[in-house]
């Protein structure tokens, strides 16, 4: 059989007879398999793709098949490349469509027939099925189906996307798809990596626009096809998500989301940073989360412990500011990725809240709020006070406060009961005094944390001096704040009986602290106190102080130390 020949039959098909028919004048069509939706149907000159079956009229036997070669037809409508009862049954088809074309030999091989296989004045039947229309002044077709509200910017040449697709034939028949294997395409645009009506279809895309491209032939894997997966001459539907994009030359995107007022220093180099962060790709999918974890991620800033974009976003923030940051796989996880977590050539998208930071090298800051016209008398190290404080993280979370509790909090200044840098703050207040201090983690819990602290947390502290008693140094119990009177014995003994018994040493201790004269240790039950130092001046235990009991101790030790005059 000639090609002429084989191309005949490969497009007639025959519908139906009545019992009668007589000899037929024209083509018959019966179209008895029609799609819902015809956007198009072949038209003189356009090429065609089909599958057929060819039978005799008379007995139905079979002459040829696409179906048994494997392989639909192809060839264009109209030029007289087709028998001309082919030509005409084939007009108005859509794809999908079925039709039985019923041919006479006038409009076939007529009183001759063809190569031995079609007979002279055979009438020819062919049930078509069409897969593919196409001309030769075809342009890609592109159909918007979704575009979000927001797109300020869309792929154009040399841009690197990522994209998923679902590929099918315009039958419908599926030929690839990257869901399927559970990953995006990832390629260049207009490098020549796709085909070319793909790389015009995907121009001028925003990231999650969804589009439905359709390619011509000519435009995609034209007469030789693509192996098994896509036919000779098969136009290309492409339904495409556009996951991602990012050029080469593409630098760190910052949004500012939200500056705290009154923002008087900012991250630079070499300072630790706590902030919460959620990460995602452009397309919104969610890939980590710091909430999640309940949990801030904590590092030093430009020291290279994160990835380079964040390590360059990090610089300038502020405390409780919020930031949107795009960072370009080139200055992320390049194209590599991370294991499961990041895809190869990824642009990350963080939306950071930073909750604190500071330096190594800082000390406590103190901010007096509020300070009393009187301030004569100041907290130092050895005084008992009563203070109330806030103590909150720098994003304002509420961490502990003394209104928690019935009175205020006391504490001896210099006795290590409190962290450094709350005992940094609590000095030199007077009583009535408000102050703000804001406490690095060295100063406080370190990288440890305590309780309700994170680790490497800066505090916040509200505090308002309320009392204060002047103190004794450490492992004292009385002192003098003049000159003790000279000699010590005859000024105790208040009656002059050259003893003095407790009550007595008593009175005289009592009278010292009311005029000014002495100290007792400020925390500590004024009775117990006397008591104690009353017994260890009473050497031999007699129930009173005699002069020469006083002189030895005092010859023993220049001072009067903890439980001594």
């Amino acid at each position: 059989m000639d090609t002429r020949v084989t191309l005949v039959l490969c497009f007639l098909h025959v519908v139906s007879v009545s019992s009668s028919p007589g000899p037929l004048v024209d083509v018959v069509v019966d179209r008895y398999d029609i799609p819902k939706v015809c956007p198009r149907e072949v038209q003189t000159e356009d090429f065609i793709r089909y599958h057929f079956n060819g039978t005799f009229y008379t007995d139905g036997k079979k002459f040829d098949s696409s179906h048994d070669r494997g392989k639909a037809f192809i060839s264009q409508v109209g030029l007289g490349r087709l028998i001309t009862g082919m030509d005409r049954g084939l007009q108005g088809m859509c794809i999908n469509e079925r039709r039985r074309i019923t041919i006479p030999p006038h409009l076939a091989y007529g009183s001759i027939g063809t190569g031995g296989v079609i007979p002279p004045d055979a009438v020819l039947v062919y049930d078509v099925l069409l897969l593919d229309i196409w001309h030769e002044e075809d342009k890609v077709q592109i159909r918007t189906l979704s575009k979000p509200s927001n797109c300020t910017r869309s792929s154009v040449t040399s841009d690197f996307i990522r994209y998923h697709y679902n590929g099918t034939l315009m039958s419908g028949e599926v030929f690839d798809s990257s869901y399927s294997r559970n990953a995006t395409y990832d390629t260049y645009l207009g490098k020549g990596d796709l085909i070319k009506g793909m790389d015009e279809g995907l121009l001028g895309m925003c990231v999650g626009e969804r589009r439905i491209i359709i390619v011509p032939p000519f435009l995609a894997y034209g007469e030789n096809g693509y192996g098994t997966q896509v036919p000779p001459q098969a136009t290309l539907v492409f339904e495409v998500l556009l996951v991602d994009l990012f050029n080469p030359k593409d630098d760190l995107i910052v949004e500012v989301k939200e500056v705290p007022k009154g923002c008087t220093r900012r991250t630079v180099t070499g300072d630790y940073i706590r902030y919460h962060y959620n990460g995602t790709f452009q397309d919104g999918t969610a890939f980590d989360s710091s909430y999640k974890r309940n949990s801030t991620y904590n590092t030093y800033i430009g020291m290279g412990y994160v990835i380079r974009g964040i390590d360059k976003a990090l610089q300038g923030l502020c405390v409780g500011e919020k930031r949107r940051i795009t960072v370009p796989p080139h200055l992320a996880y390049g194209e590599d990725g991370v294991g499961d977590l990041i895809p190869g050539s990824a642009v990350l998208v963080f939306d950071i809240h930073v909750i604190d930071f500071h330096n190594p090298k800082d000390l406590v800051h103190i901010t007096v709020t509020h300070k009393p016209q009187e301030c004569s008398l100041t907290s130092e190290a050895d005084d008992l006070i009563q203070y109330r404080y806030n103590c909150s993280l720098m994003d304002g979370t509420l961490l502990y406060s003394s209104d928690q509790y019935d009175s205020p909090s006391i504490t001896t200044l210099g006795a290590d009961k409190v962290i450094p840098g709350l005992e940094e703050g609590l000095k030199g207040m007077c009583v009535g005094e408000r102050r703000e201090v804001i406490v690095p983690p060295h100063w406080g819990h370190g990288e440890s944390g305590a309780g309700d602290v994170p680790s490497s947390a800066v505090l916040f502290f509200e505090l308002e001096l309320v009392k204060l008693q002047q103190g004794v140094p450490e492992g004292y119990m009385f002192v003098w704040l003049g000159d003790a009177p000279d000699p010590l014995f005859p000024a105790m003994d208040l009656n002059n009986d050259k003893e003095v018994p407790l009550k007595e040493f008593s009175e005289f201790i009592m009278l010292q602290v009311k005029e000014g004269n002495g100290r007792l240790r400020p925390g500590f039950n004024a009775d117990t106190i006397i008591e104690d130092m009353f017994n260890n001046q009473d050497r031999n235990k007699d129930g009173k102080i005699v002069e020469d009991e006083l002189e030895h101790q005092g010859h023993e030790s220049e001072q009067v130390t903890k439980d001594e005059l």
